[in-house]
């Protein structure tokens, strides 16, 4: 295997697990920011108000695209699989 075959490797599993993740983190951020800006105008501090609705949203999230994330990831683990048989 060449130093160019191993970082590309690298490179598709850096970007597949980016792109898996980013729903489930773009939810996080935006409940978070939402929570945060009811809690400014209504001045409640409260800091484990931000927990019940992030834990909410990124599971139905995460429940919403698993079939997506699912099928990603068994097209990126064949992809693997067909680069494993031409390296060696």
């Amino acid at each position: 295997m060449t130093i160019e075959t191993a970082v590309d490797i690298l490179r598709q599993t850096v970007w597949t697990s980016f792109i898996i993740m980013s729903p489930i983190l773009i939810t996080a951020v935006v409940v978070g920011l939402a929570v945060s800006l009811i809690q400014t105008v209504t001045s409640i501090q409260e800091q484990t108000i931000t927990f019940v609705p992030k834990l909410v949203c990124v599971g139905l999230v995460t429940a919403a695209i698993s079939g997506w994330i699912l099928k990603t990831l068994v097209e990126f683990t064949l992809q693997m699989f067909m680069r494993m048989s031409q390296v060696s």
